[in-house]
């Protein structure tokens, strides 16, 4: 979608960028080929010099350039072309603020491999893991994960950023990340009604009892999170292309289920949500 795009030429807004495709232009080549007709010599150079420049940024795969040029809100269009670059993020933490809390575990999912970083063990390996990728995917990433993250590692992400949340809002998809899976279809088995406040639980638990079901439940938790962004990523792309003269040829097959390494145990999930009836103090979009 990214080689349909026109957005990013200075001077073409959403509305000429119809026009373009109405009139025939489909595609960077189209325009390279045969604009000329269309536009002033002054308008044809910098069209093309946009799009040779366009051509070689892509060839070198770099997304930043496309996402500083695209608004935000199109930055979907891109994701193809740096799928394999791509990564899905989740943290769970100890409570909201990250001045007084602590990350306690993060999935990080690249559509073929899951990683996973627990706190006391093997954390401190996600600020060089989370550099092999040039694209995160997250749910309300912007407000959490990321700020979490660079706060408490003390470092910056400077990858090209895709919010599920507002995508998928767009789409009219709502309720947390849970509620946007519940809309999709999409079946979280054992961990069906867990949230963040629950992963908490099962951090609280694990201290206590170093048991390693529970610290396997929350993994398995934290990873479906991250594994059912990917199918979030996919939806919202092919939603998004019926706006678009490429709904038919640019649609992406959704992905196979990744078998989650963790299992949940389900023994551990009734016994803490016997605990005082399971009433979770604060709810968030992230959940």
């Amino acid at each position: 979608m990214l080689r349909n795009t026109f957005l990013h030429i200075p001077g073409v807004g959403p509305r000429t960028e119809q026009n373009i495709w109405s009139g025939g232009i489909l595609s960077w080549d189209d325009l390279l080929r045969e604009g000329s007709a269309h536009f002033s010599p002054t308008k044809r150079h910098i069209i093309n010099q946009c799009l040779e420049d366009s051509l070689n940024q892509l060839a070198t795969g770099n997304p930043k350039h496309f996402a500083g040029k695209i608004p935000a809100n199109q930055h979907w269009r891109f994701f193809p072309e740096f799928r394999e670059s791509t990564a899905y993020l989740d943290i769970e933490t100890t409570g909201l603020d990250s001045w007084n809390n602590e990350i306690t575990t993060i999935a990080l999912y690249d559509g073929n491999s899951i990683f996973t970083y627990v706190q006391g063990q093997n954390l401190d390996e996600f600020k060089e893991d989370i550099q092999r990728y040039k694209v995160i995917v997250t749910y309300n990433g912007k407000c959490f994960d990321v700020p979490f993250i660079e706060s408490y590692f003390k470092i910056d992400i400077t990858q090209v950023h895709i919010d599920l949340r507002y995508l998928l809002r767009a789409l009219g998809y709502t309720g947390g990340l849970k509620g946007c899976e519940k809309k999709a279809g999409i079946d979280r088995k054992e961990l069906e009604g867990l949230d963040g406040y629950f992963a908490v639980l099962l951090w609280d638990d694990y201290q206590r009892t170093r048991d390693e079901k529970v610290l396997e439940t929350l993994l398995a938790y934290n990873i479906q999170d991250v594994v059912n962004l990917e199918t979030l990523m996919l939806l919202s792309y092919n939603l998004k292309l019926k706006e678009t003269p490429f709904v038919q040829s640019h649609r992406l097959p959704y992905p196979f289920a990744l078998p989650i390494p963790f299992k949940a145990n389900l023994e551990t999930i009734e016994r803490i949500k016997a605990v005082g009836d399971y009433q979770p103090p604060w709810r968030s979009l992230h959940a």
